[in-house]
C-alpha cells in the first residue's frame, strides 16, 4: 500500500491533473471529449476567472499525482450556494486503498465548513464500483431528472 497525501491542488499539478482527466475520459469510453488545455486549466483554476478548485492524492514516494477531485460552486434557487463534484478519479494501480474516500471526504468537508446545503455529482449507470462507493456514502440517487446539455464540438 502506497503512502498517499491528500492536499489542495497547485499550479504545478495541472499537467498531471490533465493527464488524469484524460485517463478518466478513456475509462468512461470518451477520450475524444477532452478539449481543455493546460493553459485553460491554469486560467480557470488560478486566474482572475477562477471557476474550479481541486484536491490531489500525491504518492509521497514518487511525488506522482494518483488521484483527483475537481469541484466548483454553483447556485440553486432552492438551496443557495452548492458544490458540484465534477470529477473524482484514482489511477487504477492505487484503487481500493481508501484514496477515493479520502478525496471525497475532503470535498465534503468544504461543504460542511461553508454551510452548504447540497453537494451533487453524476455517475455513469454502468460504473457499478462507483455506484457502490456512493451508496456507502449515503448518496441519494435521482432517477426522476433527465440530464441535458448543449456541447460545442468545434
Amino acid at each position: 500500500m502506497a503512502a498517499v497525501t491528500i492536499r489542495k491542488g497547485l499550479k504545478k499539478d495541472i499537467p498531471q491533473v490533465l493527464q488524469l482527466v484524460k485517463s478518466l475520459a478513456l475509462f468512461e469510453k470518451a477520450p475524444e471529449e477532452v478539449q481543455v488545455t493546460e493553459d485553460e486549466m491554469l486560467c480557470w483554476g488560478f486566474g482572475k476567472e477562477k471557476v474550479f478548485d481541486f484536491f490531489v492524492a500525491l504518492d509521497t514516494e514518487t511525488k506522482s499525482i494518483v488521484g483527483i477531485a475537481i469541484y466548483y460552486f454553483k447556485y440553486s434557487s432552492w438551496k443557495g450556494k452548492c458544490l458540484y463534484l465534477d470529477d473524482i478519479f484514482v489511477h487504477a494501480d492505487f484503487r481500493n486503498q481508501g484514496i477515493g474516500q479520502r478525496l471525497f471526504d475532503n470535498v465534503l468537508k468544504i461543504c460542511k465548513t461553508q454551510g452548504l446545503r447540497k453537494m451533487e455529482w453524476q455517475v455513469l449507470n454502468w460504473n457499478h464500483d462507483a455506484i457502490r462507493f456512493y451508496e456507502r456514502n449515503n448518496a441519494q440517487f435521482d432517477n426522476e431528472w433527465i440530464n441535458c446539455k448543449i456541447v460545442d464540438k468545434g
